[in-house]
């Protein structure tokens, strides 16, 4: 597997996002999960994704149990945000408050690192920003972190460029993880300038549209009841309908090329820059194979114009109005 620059991370040139394997996606096997975490590292494929969110905390443990006899082998990246002093594993109900503050930062990483059986984490990311608490604070804690050796990176997620700034003054940034694929395209205007300018890695979520753009699935009602998706402002009514044209793009383009969407979708994001690392989620060793078969992917710049000619712009937010509410902070 070839390898990429988070700032001065280097990683597999994709990473694997487990949340899936826990929470969110419909039903989870486990066991098969762990399997792909393993599956993962033989195809050279050594960055993971997870956070406290995930299940919650139960993807944490699920990676942990994967990576145990080979946790110098991974990369491990987590994120922390709500208060989970009181909550129960896989049940979101009893997730906390958004927590931005220094106290929080210096005492949720103890159940990361406790759940992932590790005595650090390679990539600390807060997973929202609190717009309660200066950044400042928040960076200078997770700095803090980096002092005592339980952290090695810290990075952001879904946060607005001036906030970028302000917490990179504090302490270096190795990252920022945003939604970016084929039809999430938002952070080209100032997201990934800002990352340029600072020497910041991008690390892309969700390239593959949450499994749409790869053809996974064309209609919510091929989604189990407990999968987020099936209510997704993109996956429902008129959206829907005018998603499907752009998902059917996407297969044509691939068809032609020999290659299946998924790794057309994910060849695309890699084309984009050697600064950027998507983190492909799944939960299956079948797809994760495919995924990674996708930095193999060459395309031309002709293809790359095609692309950006004839993909029409998707329909509809890619969060409801709450999630939305919570980005580019």
């Amino acid at each position: 597997m070839r390898q990429r620059k988070l700032a001065d991370l280097e990683v597999s040139a994709i990473g694997l996002g487990c949340m899936g394997m826990s929470a969110f996606y419909g039903s989870a096997d486990e066991d098969e999960g762990i399997k792909t975490i393993q599956r993962a590292l033989e195809l050279g494929v050594n960055f993971i994704d997870t956070a406290q969110l995930y299940g919650p905390l139960t993807n944490e443990m699920l990676v942990g149990r994967a990576i145990k006899g080979h946790r110098d082998e991974y990369v491990i990246a987590t994120k922390f945000a709500r208060r989970t002093d009181s909550a129960t594993p896989g049940d979101l109900s009893t997730i906390g408050a958004l927590d931005g503050s220094a106290e929080h930062v210096l005492s949720s990483i103890e159940g990361s690192l406790e759940r992932l059986g590790t005595a650090y984490i390679d990539l600390y990311y807060q997973h929202r920003v609190d717009p309660r608490v200066p950044i400042e604070e928040t960076v200078g804690a997770m700095a803090e972190l980096v002092s005592a050796g339980k952290v090695r990176h810290i990075g952001l997620s879904e946060a607005a460029p001036e906030t970028i700034r302000r917490a990179n003054a504090v302490h270096p940034i190795t990252a920022v993880q945003t939604e970016y694929s084929l039809w999430t395209r938002d952070p080209e205007a100032e997201v990934l300038p800002t990352c340029r300018e600072l020497g910041i890695g991008f690390v892309p979520y969700s390239p593959l549209g949450r499994g749409f753009l790869a053809g996974r699935f064309s209609s919510p009602e091929e989604l189990e009841e407990n999968d987020f998706r099936r209510y997704g402002p993109r996956f429902t009514g008129e959206n829907l309908e005018a998603n499907l044209v752009l998902a059917a793009k996407v297969k044509e383009i691939a068809a032609e090329k020999g290659v299946a969407p998924a790794q057309l979708a994910i060849a695309w994001v890699l084309a984009q820059g050697e600064d950027l690392v998507p983190i492909p989620g799944t939960k299956r060793r079948s797809y994760l194979e495919q995924n990674a078969a996708s930095v193999e992917v060459e395309l031309t710049e002709e293809e790359l114009r095609r692309i950006d000619a004839e993909l029409p712009a998707p329909a509809g937010e890619r969060y409801d109005e709450y999630g939305m509410a919570s980005v580019n902070l």
